[in-house]
This record gives structure tokens, C-alpha cells and sequence, in this order.
């Protein structure tokens, strides 16, 4: 389980849950900092991993979107320098940016893979590559593409492979089939039938939240302020304890 913290706070809590690993969310730190997803700029994204890279011991996989670059020298540039943050992971999408075609041709989107694998290898590996296919995410929900490119994305050096908005057994189970052995990550970012356990059971090795834990936290807020903007002060009662979150934070994070 890898839950996506959106700053140092959430990070540092999600730590004293007891969680092994962290995953970034560009959504999350997107409207955080009141723009939309996909809005931000490389250096603004690089500064965010280094910042929740070493705000806890733990892991962090970085959402790193398409790899900010236009071309496939340009993305190993890229990820060259997130890889200086300090992140254990990162991940690289095929979305393109570009609405009329929101998806790169498949021998442009290994050229991405195959760079960022050469970066990775370059710094000595350690890394995890984690290759997007964002189909269903973009409104394109192929599976038969979508097992397609997870397929050449592996062969091209992803370690783990990630297509975000499959939902039913029957689609994880064949992207799990498809790509094995290697790892499948798996997106729950809505209220799912499937519990952690019967994921595992289908075989999925990682799963994330991408923006949902963060949307929660804008849910409160917006319940909260709605409620203040008609007079009221009843979302109060759902509010976290100010103590805890003191004694908690006032703690030295662990290194």
C-alpha cells in the first residue's frame, strides 16, 4: 500500500500510520498550490520530491507525469534530475498534453521508457521505473492497447507497470496475466468493492491513491466552509484533534 501524501504534514502522518512506502500525488500538490493537475513546472515538481523525499525515512515513489519533456532526450534529462531528489521510484505516463491526441504513439512512448530506463541505469539502477499506460484515464478505455503498451513498456526496462483506472477483476486480472512476472501497481482512488487482500489475491503487488486522500481533505474543507458560509458550525465536530496533530508534529521526524 503506498498512500499519496500531498506535503510534509500528510507525509509525516501517513508515516505514524505505520506505512512502509509513500507515492506523491501531482494532483494533490497541484491544488495545493491552487492549479490544476498537469499545471505545474518541472522545477516546481522537483522541488516538491526533494522536499517530501527527505521529510521521512521512508520510500517515495514520485508521480513524475509524462516526464516533462517533448522528446525522449528531453525526458532522460528529466529524470536524471528527479533522481537526484532522493526518490526510490518514479513513474512515467504516455499522456501527451495534447487533447486532440491525449495518448503518445506507442513507438513514441517506449522511446520514453527506453530514456528513462537509460537514466536510471546510468546513476547505478536502484530506481524503480514504474511505465503508465493512461487509456482509461483519458477516456480511452482499450484494454487490448492498454496490455499492448504495459507489454512494450516492460520489455523497454519498466520495472513495474501501471495503467491507472482499471477497475473490474476481470480487466486487473488480465493486466496482471499480461506483464507477469513483473509487478502491477493498481490505482483505488474512489470507493472500491475490492478490499486490499482480494487485490492481492488477483495477483496485484502495489497499490495507490493517487489524489483521493487529498480530495478527502478538500471535501472536508469545502463541507466545512459551506457550512461557515450559511452560519454554521457543525463540520466542526469532524475536525482532527489540534493536540494530536501537535504532539505528533512536535516530535523530531525520524531519519
Amino acid at each position: 500500500m503506498l498512500p499519496n501524501p500531498w506535503d510534509v504534514g500528510s507525509a509525516r502522518y501517513l508515516q505514524s500510520l505505520g506505512f512502509e512506502a509513500l507515492a506523491t500525488s501531482s494532483a494533490g500538490f497541484a491544488w495545493s498550490r491552487g492549479r490544476a493537475d498537469g499545471r505545474l513546472t518541472r522545477d516546481e515538481v522537483l522541488a516538491h520530491l526533494k522536499e517530501l523525499a527527505q521529510a521521512t525515512d521512508l520510500p517515495l515513489n514520485a508521480d513524475f507525469e509524462n516526464g516533462f519533456g517533448a522528446d525522449a532526450e528531453q525526458v532522460q534529462q528529466s529524470v536524471r534530475l528527479a533522481l537526484d531528489t532522493g526518490v526510490a521510484g518514479l513513474s512515467i505516463e504516455d499522456s501527451s498534453g495534447d487533447a486532440s491526441n491525449p495518448v503518445f504513439e506507442l513507438e513514441t512512448a517506449v522511446r520514453r521508457v527506453r530514456a528513462a530506463r537509460a537514466a536510471i541505469d546510468d546513476a547505478g539502477g536502484e530506481t524503480v521505473l514504474v511505465g503508465r499506460a493512461e487509456n482509461f484515464f483519458l477516456g480511452r478505455p482499450d484494454l487490448e492497447d492498454t496490455i499492448a503498451r504495459l507489454k512494450a513498456y516492460a520489455e523497454a526496462g519498466a520495472d513495474c507497470l501501471y495503467a491507472p483506472g482499471i477497475r473490474t477483476r476481470e480487466d486487473i486480472g488480465a493486466v496482471v496475466a499480461a506483464v507477469a512476472p513483473k509487478p502491477v501497481n493498481v490505482l483505488v482512488g474512489w470507493p472500491s468493492e475490492l478490499t486490499l487482500a482480494e487485490l492481492g489475491e488477483l495477483g496485484v503487488r502495489r497499490v495507490s491513491v493517487g489524489g483521493a486522500l487529498a480530495r478527502s481533505a478538500w471535501g472536508g474543507l469545502t463541507r466545512a466552509a459551506a457550512a461557515l458560509a450559511a452560519g454554521r458550525f457543525d463540520e466542526f465536530a469532524h475536525a482532527a484533534s489540534g493536540q494530536e496533530l501537535n504532539a505528533l508534529f512536535g516530535q523530531e521526524p525520524s531519519r
